[in-house]
């Protein structure tokens, strides 16, 4: 065999062994898709990489990443909820309610919105795990009726007179960050520890892997599952609070978009659709790479109505992703 063969032959399994590396790797993959559309995107449009632009676009991942962590954290649990975007609307909706009607000050009425959103969580968990319902299936029926909610609190009507005080939290910067990205992070954090750290974490993954198994190794499914979907409900009130202290006022449209972008972040982010696989960092890279996306559509004019197109593509894409991956591994282990 010559050199030149033999380096070609070289340089073909390198390339190969990077290409089984990303897919065996979801979470490295992903960071690599990140970093290359972040560097396009900068090449691209000359104000991607403005101050004001890296803020917006990190402004804007806080409320979608925290709705993304509370849905990755489920589909390691093999679960899916479709009402979580609802949920954080129709906390945001309560706490305008108690602060502007109620005249509660801020310290009272957004710990009760809190509350409320973890209430909203553990009742579709409840219902998941004492009825044997699907979790899709299920959430699709409480989405319904946590939006009809909000229509009935708020006729259709915003909720105006919020306390300036708290706008801050949505508004406000902190060490150069915005303030909602910086809560995001923490709560990131906080996951990360969960989920690598303590046997909660090993019990979800387990669960998710095979719950009959996981029950015969003596753990308790079903109280980890109520856990997760009260955390997630928990997480959904804290962006629609958020959301609330951004823009001064509690609109019945928050938490609307909130629903395919974070499925498609997880799935992107390496989080298996069957449960059992995946982590909350790589859902916040699949979330990062969606909301870079629609920010270069924003700059080059685009029609903001194709970002829904766009989010549809890529759960498409994404989900198409991770079967292809999955019959890899297969085949591969095979």
């Amino acid at each position: 065999m010559s050199t030149e063969a033999a380096t070609a032959k070289e340089a073909g399994a390198r390339r190969a062994g990077w290409l089984a590396l990303l897919i065996r790797n979801p979470l490295a993959g992903v960071f690599a898709a990140l970093l290359a559309i972040f560097v396009i995107s900068s090449l691209v449009s000359p104000y991607f990489l403005s101050g004001y632009n890296m803020s917006v676009i990190a402004r804007g991942l806080a409320f979608v990443g925290l709705i993304t962590i509370a849905q990755s954290s489920l589909m390691i649990l093999g679960e899916l909820d479709l009402s979580l975007g609802v949920i954080g609307g129709l906390c945001g909706i309560v706490s305008g309610m108690l602060m502007v009607q109620a005249g509660l000050p801020p310290v009272v009425a957004l710990p009760l919105a809190l509350l409320l959103g973890a209430m909203l969580g553990f009742l579709n968990g409840l219902l998941v795990t004492r009825l044997g319902l699907h979790s899709l299936v299920l959430t699709i029926g409480t989405a319904g009726i946590y939006g009809g909610a909000i229509l009935v609190l708020t006729k259709g009507v915003a909720i105006t007179g919020i306390p300036a005080d708290i706008q801050f939290l949505g508004r406000g910067d902190w060490l150069a960050l915005p303030v909602p990205f910086v809560v995001m992070l923490v709560v990131l954090a906080l996951a990360l520890f969960l989920t690598v750290k303590t046997p909660m974490g090993r019990y979800m993954y387990a669960i998710g892997n095979n719950p009959a198994a996981a029950r015969m190794l003596g753990i308790r499914v079903d109280r980890i599952r109520l856990l997760v979907f009260t955390l997630a409900g928990l997480l959904s009130a804290l962006a629609g609070l958020l959301m609330v202290a951004r823009l001064g006022t509690a609109q019945p449209s928050i938490g609307q978009t909130w629903v395919l972008a974070p499925i498609a972040a997880a799935v992107i982010g390496g989080v298996a659709t069957t449960g059992g696989v995946g982590s909350p960092l790589g859902a916040i890279f699949g979330a990062g790479i969606i909301a870079i996306i629609e920010n270069i559509i924003v700059l080059f004019g685009v029609s903001p109505y194709w970002q829904g197109v766009v989010s549809g593509a890529i759960v498409v894409l994404a989900i198409s992703f991770d079967a292809l991956s999955r019959r890899y591994l297969r085949r591969d282990a095979a």
